[in-house]
């Protein structure tokens, strides 16, 4: 009877000590938003975002999406590397594509998330969905994906769990990096479009360009004879090159292609534009899977598998 009444006492305890953690101040950039309890119906409109909202144990209840049965996306229009998850979890999806503010408001949320930029940004809804819920803006741009678990933890109360994930693929990196011989550096990665013969390039602001470095990697600098390369909109993470940039721009002594099968890094390599260029006349062309487009902690440790098996040290 004591031993019940001591874990009844310890449980009220924990609960007092998580509601002191509120109310909660969150900056972002349309001002200063004050969450007064922890949420308990999140409702993400960006795909990318709710990778690593699952991945902390965050209570999303649903999620845009994208195509269906794409390259990326399962057939819910969710990414492959955490589609099993959604679907054990019973996320809903909210649309396909354009964002409703009406499939958001019927999910009865507590907390909007909204991504600031990329094709998942439900930004020009904002002022609707914010009738709606508190609504937050988030940037993923211009960090990586342990840093983006970090600020999403902070906002949902959920920073254990976050530091939890980290600190577990941390645990891997060291012990990959402690296997795995290195190719050729300067590095460069990229997302291939053979259809277009084009590429978007991760700089090193990119979550991309960030895990590559944490790995021992150098990203390749961009030639300075580039001056006309654009960014896609105000994005930090992406620069595209496209015609007679392309060569110029595929400068690594290797390159990895992100979102990308075999199949893609045999197009890239047989394109007689970039015959000469040396990644490929070295055979230095890695495909790293179609799950890696957007990265959170799924798509990371596929990665780091991945990476473990290619650059084996023998």
């Amino acid at each position: 009877m004591k031993i019940r009444f001591s874990a009844v006492i310890l449980l009220c305890l924990s609960n007092l000590a998580h509601a002191a953690d509120w109310p909660r101040t969150i900056t972002d950039t349309r001002g200063t938003h004050t969450l007064e309890q922890a949420p308990q119906r999140i409702v993400s409109t960006s795909v990318t975002l709710t990778g690593s909202l699952l991945a902390i144990d965050a209570p999303i209840v649903a999620s845009g999406a994208t195509t269906p049965g794409n390259r990326m996306a399962d057939s819910q229009g969710f990414l492959r590397q955490w589609g099993d998850v959604a679907k054990t979890r019973n996320i809903q999806r909210l649309y396909i594509g354009e964002a409703s503010a009406e499939a958001v408001a019927a999910q009865m949320p507590d907390l909007i998330l909204v991504s600031a930029t990329g094709g998942d940004s439900a930004l020009s809804l904002y002022d609707q969905l914010s009738a709606i819920a508190p609504t937050l803006v988030i940037n993923y741009d211009d960090k990586s994906w342990q840093g983006l678990l970090t600020q999403l933890g902070k906002i949902t109360g959920h920073e254990k769990q976050a530091a939890d994930r980290i600190s577990s693929f941390d645990k891997q990196l060291s012990e990959a990096k402690m296997h795995m011989t290195l190719p050729p550096q300067p590095v460069t990665a990229l997302v291939y479009t053979p259809a277009s013969r084009s590429a978007n390039l991760w700089t090193s602001e990119s979550a991309q360009g960030k895990l590559l470095q944490q790995l021992g990697f150098t990203l390749s600098a961009l030639p300075a004879s580039l001056p006309a390369l654009q960014s896609m909109g105000k994005r930090h993470d992406i620069v595209q090159l496209g015609g007679e940039n392309l060569a110029t721009g595929l400068n690594g002594e290797s390159l990895f292609l992100f979102a990308s099968d075999e199949k893609d890094a045999t197009l890239l390599k047989t394109n007689p534009l970039l015959s000469h260029i040396p990644a490929v006349q070295k055979e230095q062309v890695y495909a790293l899977g179609t799950e890696t487009f957007r990265l959170d902690y799924y798509s990371a440790t596929q990665i780091l598998d991945r990476m473990s098996k290619l650059f084996a040290s023998k």
